[in-house]
């Protein structure tokens, strides 16, 4: 689980359009792996439309709350 965990942050990190706030990917961390990918794309999609390079922990959240969770 670590090994997933080690990945996750590694590529967030390695995104190079957006940068990840520690508090939103500590947010993102608690989504289920098997959407992550799905989630991820949309929070991109919303930073994009915010016209912000920063994935910050409200745009995780505006994205969660899309996703009924």
């Amino acid at each position: 689980m670590q090994n997933l965990e080690q990945n996750l942050e590694q590529n967030l990190d390695s995104e190079d359009e957006f940068t990840w706030t520690s508090e939103a990917k500590a947010k993102f961390k608690n989504i289920p792996y098997f959407v992550r990918s799905q989630a991820r794309q949309r929070i991109e999609q919303l930073a994009q439309a915010d016209r912000s390079d920063r994935i910050t922990v409200e745009i995780v959240e505006k994205a969660r709350l899309e996703f009924g969770q």
